[in-house]
């Protein structure tokens, strides 16, 4: 075969994990917003650089960036193959690909070709990828059987998924790909929202992976987990999918509640400052009372009132309306919180599923 080969998405895709590298020649800000899985970013123009010949590009010549272009590239390259792959050997199988399979790509795999590395680039680049993910999330979730857990905020349907998959189980856990507990509270302080191109990628990733003759189990959500839209076909599938309704006592959710948002309890300040989003709803002089509660470091009774004047309320008129099969749920109740009763919660759960 003659190197480097270019082959498109479709015939890359069955090979992703035999490559020994999956390299990203974009810009690092184009990467941070999405790249193929596994991808490692060595950019043959930084961010600074790219705007730079970009910038020439439309103000003076397209030679006089190319110029420019080919110079910073080829130090970028050099640079990559002197500190990162100096010592790599002759039968080292890389993928590169950059934006459209073009120029910056088309520069790193003809050099890696030239020393002797069997390097394949990417035809269509990113672009051919991100719209196999399209596709894909367009078509792919309505070959699986979900199963969603319904409950009230705090009813434990989040730790249950994590049992159900340490128990080996398909989960998808959507509020751990968006980074968010989907609520106005649900921000992580540590973990920031992924881009929606990341979030989708994640999402396609994790379902290409899974088998279409074995449940799935999902956690009932809205259409938005943060600044995130859920695509709408998986919406779609997931809304007309059996459920089973978690239950859990208000003394047991505000228990956990409080041990999963540490950050809250810790820091009353941030959790004041969320509480204000919903000042529209629940007055001020609502407000300023929760604000107090949280600050003199009644946490539980805070907790407390959030669910009854604020979450269940609103759960219960969106499950009823958006989920046309709770009335038809199995029920699984919660005892208490600790973890043998989520491991025994989970078995059950998975034997009600394989059974039905």
């Amino acid at each position: 075969m003659k190197y480097p080969s270019v082959l498109p998405f479709s015939d890359v895709l069955p090979k992703l994990e035999h490559f020994d590298a999956i390299i990203d020649v974009r810009s690092p800000a184009e990467f941070a917003e999405d790249h193929l899985p596994g991808a490692i970013n060595c950019p043959v123009l930084d961010d600074a650089q790219r705007v730079q010949v970009g910038t020439m590009y439309k103000t003076i010549s397209a030679f006089e960036a190319k110029k420019l272009g080919a110079a910073l590239v080829a130090k970028n390259i050099a640079h990559h193959i002197e500190h990162r792959f100096l010592s790599y050997p002759q039968d080292w199988k890389p993928l590169v690909y950059c934006w459209r399979g073009g120029n910056r790509s088309g520069a790193m795999a003809l050099i890696f070709a030239r020393i002797g590395w069997p390097v394949t680039q990417l035809e269509g680049g990113y672009k051919a990828y991100r719209n196999h993910v399209n596709t894909e999330l367009a078509v792919v979730p309505q070959s699986f059987n979900f199963n969603v857990l319904c409950g009230p905020t705090g009813s434990g349907k989040s730790r249950l998924l994590q049992t159900l998959a340490s128990q080996g189980a398909q989960v998808l856990d959507l509020e751990k790909l968006a980074a968010h507990r989907g609520s106005v509270l649900g921000d992580l302080p540590t973990s920031p929202q992924p881009s929606q191109k990341r979030f989708e990628s994640l999402l396609w990733e994790l379902l290409r992976k899974f088998d279409t003759k074995r449940p799935v189990f999902v956690e009932a959500e809205s259409k938005k987990i943060g600044k995130l839209r859920v695509p709408d076909l998986l919406m779609e599938k997931m809304r007309s999918s059996p459920c089973t309704a978690v239950e859990l006592s208000i003394s047991n959710r505000v228990d956990l509640l409080t041990q999963e948002y540490p950050h809250f309890v810790t820091d009353p300040a941030l959790l004041n400052t969320q509480l204000d989003f919903l000042t529209h709803l629940h007055g001020k002089e609502k407000i300023t009372q929760w604000h107090q509660l949280a600050l003199s470091g009644r946490t539980p009774e805070l907790v407390d009132e959030l669910l009854r004047k604020h979450y269940d309320p609103g759960y219960l008129q969106s499950i009823r309306r958006n989920f046309i099969l709770l009335d038809q749920a199995n029920s699984l109740s919660l005892q208490d919180i600790s973890d043998d009763t989520f491991q025994r919660a989970a078995r059950q759960l998975n034997e009600m599923t394989t059974s039905s």
